[in-house]
């Protein structure tokens, strides 16, 4: 048996250094180590190990309190392991090994993927999928059936002593074990300890209630927002219906439009575009805002009525420090945003050219073709610190019945997929883990999800060419999906049947065999229309834009809360003060983080895009009543005065740029960390940082094609490329500081290798 010391741990990991902090693998295995050999603070050093090899070893147990932050692999293989539990300060553990321990059980194995939140792979399998039922459904079902026990046969002392409380505890968990029955007999042990620790849980949740934290808002919030929305609210009037175009878009004389079968996103649209048929009902009047609390009185409250020219000076004096605290609150919001945007103050302004312009979703590829409209682009994010290679110049687009993966570089369309009769709306990446086999580490794999009219979401792994697999979302269309990067495998889908939906998508195999459960179920008042994550709480909050307004839900999982939930609050803006039975500015058809604490949204029918906080917003106490906060605006950006909605704004964090299309084909790019601090004082929205003009391409058979609709934009990390989505068929590739290679639509082909296949 050898010592463990500072000097064999050097020797044993990689890459070879002079410091434990800068160690990522380290090979322990076969030298006879029981749990006490293991020194937790010499170990507690390795805080970038990420895998570590104890195989062959006598450890029955780890020691308890080792904390190794980075520790994504671990292998325990051929061990004596009984007790698991230790494991439980490793909760970045994603691959576990614990093959030829003898006295470990399926209980015990479950154990694991409760303890560990981050296990996918274990024991060379892919169990991230019954590990997340198991942390949550399975849980939410012992948690109903506890407190159906506590209900029944439970109730708090009056007063409350710590000896009572003690000895309820220990009773109430008793009788838990006794009466809770869940599960197969086979897993018994596993599920008695699991309501062991939910019983406790809820016991101190019912004596030690969570304090709702004071509203740190600011005061001015009320004042500057109009309460909540009226429940029902006239469609507004843009366009003449008896124009037989596409409802979304404005007629066009230049090229002739194909008829297409109407789409469910189209007739949403076309709700939102209708004529002033019947103009003479009576809008319901937004409800007034609450007035704001009266100024105290710097004395002692006096039974009779002050003099005329007391009340005067009373009158001044409120007036003054209104001003000033209005001016303390201007102040402490530009400082706020420029606080904000600190992180990106090296960042400079880009300057992007037209690189490509590409028809990849023609019908069949037919150049003729400038109705398909092309709906959402992302791009594959960055390889995972274990992967290899580039990645970020590769581009995902939709629209009609295809999904497209461009190379902006060359402008080539690397992988194809189509399926007839689809229109896909929406798609977004992730990574996910793929398990080999045979012994072999899992690897990260980039994949794809798709969905659009039929409600079915699609499954691709475009590197290896495979459409692996689909499940049904909903009955209706799908309207958006959206991924947490936090937990690859959850995926959220937003559609027109009012519901937000998280799913498990689980990991994949080396056949690619997949689990898909469902997760939780958010009930929403209309059709949502795009979903972003908060990057601080991911994993516990939602905000999604939709026709009436911005919702906030909370998603934690694990909770007491049930699998399907109410907005915890909507979010409101100041230009809902203009409202009136013209103009209507509920609709939000642009949202996404410009920052972790700023976010970018901008509302149908508003020339300008709001800068907010979502720090400052989130700790606003919501209004009893309808639930409502008022937006913490930090600036506005001037954007485009037009009538055609949804087109959707983007953001770039890494070069803090904001970039959103009209419906003349220019692009509006905000850089905003160049923002001057006189410009934040003028209260006027500040203008864009360029103008990126529509590039007038060149049709063989229709000549110039003039400014389209740019429906979605999106960026790399690093601003090196920036695609927009036309509302003509038209995929637009810009690029910093290159020519226009090619002013001629391309019709774009792909050989045999670039058609994704169904296995």
């Amino acid at each position: 048996m050898a010592k463990i010391t500072e000097k064999l741990l050097l020797e044993k990991g990689s890459p070879k250094t002079n410091k434990l902090e800068q160690v990522k693998t380290l090979n322990l295995s076969r030298l006879g180590l029981k749990p006490q050999d293991l020194p937790v603070g010499l170990l507690s050093r390795l805080r970038s190990l990420e895998r570590w090899d104890l195989s062959g070893n006598r450890l029955d147990e780890l020691p308890k309190n080792l904390e190794l932050p980075a520790l994504c692999y671990l292998d325990l293989s051929d061990n004596q392991m009984e007790d698991v539990t230790t494991l439980e300060s490793l909760s970045s553990l994603e691959e576990l090994k614990m093959e030829d321990n003898l006295y470990i059980t399926v209980s015990d194995n479950y154990k694991l993927m409760v303890l560990l939140p981050n296990l996918r792979i274990h024991n060379g399998k892919d169990v991230s999928t019954n590990a997340n039922h198991l942390r949550f459904v399975y849980s939410e079902n012992l948690r109903t059936r506890i407190i159906a026990v506590w209900e029944k046969s439970f109730s708090l002392p009056d007063p409350i002593t710590a000896e009572q409380l003690s000895a309820l505890e220990k009773n109430f968990v008793k009788t838990a074990r006794q009466q809770v029955k869940y599960g197969p007999n086979s897993v018994s042990d596993f599920t008695k300890w699991r309501v062991e620790i939910i019983a406790k849980e809820y016991l101190r949740s019912l004596t030690e209630p969570k304090e709702e934290p004071e509203s740190k808002g600011s005061p001015d919030t009320k004042e500057n927002c109009a309460v909540s929305t009226p429940t029902k609210r006239k469609q507004l009037v843009l366009v003449d219906t008896s124009i037989s175009l596409t409802p979304r878009k404005k007629p066009r004389s230049d090229l002739p439009v194909s008829p297409v079968e109407a789409s469910p996103r189209k007739s949403c649209l076309s709700r939102k575009l209708q004529t002033p048929t019947q103009t003479s009902g009576v809008r319901m009047s937004p409800r007034k805002t609450s007035q704001p609390p009266s100024t105290p009185t710097r004395g002692p409250a006096r039974a009779e009525a002050p003099r005329r020219g007391a009340k005067v000076r009373q009158a001044k004096e409120d007036d003054e420090a209104r001003i000033k605290q209005r001016s303390r609150m201007e102040l402490q919001r530009d400082a706020d945003l420029l606080s904000s945007l600190k992180s990106c103050s090296k960042t400079q302004p880009v300057c992007l050219k037209p690189l490509h312009v590409l028809q990849c979703h023609s019908k069949q590829d037919s150049s003729e073709d400038f109705s398909t409209q092309l709906w959402a682009c992302a791009f594959q994010p960055l390889p995972d610190s274990t992967g290899a290679g580039g990645g970020s110049r590769l581009v995902a687009t939709c629209g009609g019945d295809s999904l497209c993966v461009i190379d902006c570089e060359t402008g080539m369309v690397m992988k194809k997929y189509k399926v007839p009769g689809e229109e896909f709306f929406s798609l977004s990446w992730s990574t996910v883990l793929m398990s080999r086999g045979g012994g072999a580490s899992a690897q990260h794999c980039s994949i794809l999800a798709a969905g659009g009219k039929r409600g079915l979401v699609k499954l691709i792994h475009p590197r290896n060419n495979v459409a692996y697999g689909e499940f049904r979302a909903s009955r209706k269309a799908l309207s958006v999906l959206r991924f947490n990067h936090h937990q690859g495998n959850f995926l959220f889908t937003g559609s027109y049947d009012k519901k937000i939906v998280l799913w498990d998508i689980g990991g994949v195999d080396s056949q690619y065999n997949y689990k898909v459960v469902q997760l939780l179920v958010l009930e929403i008042s209309t059709t949502p229309l795009h979903i972003c994550l908060p990057p601080t709480s991911p994993s516990s909050h939602l905000l999604t834009a939709c026709e009436d307004g911005l919702h906030c839900y909370n998603t934690l999982l694990g909770t007491n809360n049930t699998t399907k939930r109410t907005e915890e609050m909507e979010i409101t803006f100041p230009v809902y003060k203009k409202e009136d039975k013209d103009h209507d500015y509920h609709t939000i058809d642009g949202l996404s983080f410009l920052t972790d604490d700023i976010v970018a949204s901008k509302n149908y029918m508003h020339c300008s895009i709001y800068l907010w906080s979502w720090s400052r917003t989130k700790a606003q106490r919501p209004d009893r009543k309808d639930r409502t906060v008022c937006a913490a605006v930090l600036a506005e950006l001037q954007w485009a005065n037009t009538e055609i909605p949804y087109l959707a704004l983007n953001t770039c964090p890494g070069q803090a740029y904001v970039v959103c299309g009209d419906d003349k084909g220019r692009l509006w790019t905000y850089h905003v960390s160049s923002l001057h601090k006189n410009s934040l004082h003028t209260g006027k929205p500040i203008l864009p940082t360029e103008l990126l003009e529509w590039p007038t391409p060149v049709s063989k058979d229709h000549g110039q094609v003039e400014g389209p609709s740019i429906n979605s934009v999106a960026m790399d990390p690093e601003l090196h490329f920036l695609v927009a989505l036309s509302d003509k068929n038209m995929v637009i590739v810009w690029k910093r500081g290159v020519l226009l290679s090619n002013t001629g639509c391309v019709t774009a082909t792909h050989d045999r290798k670039s058609g994704v296949t169904n296995p």
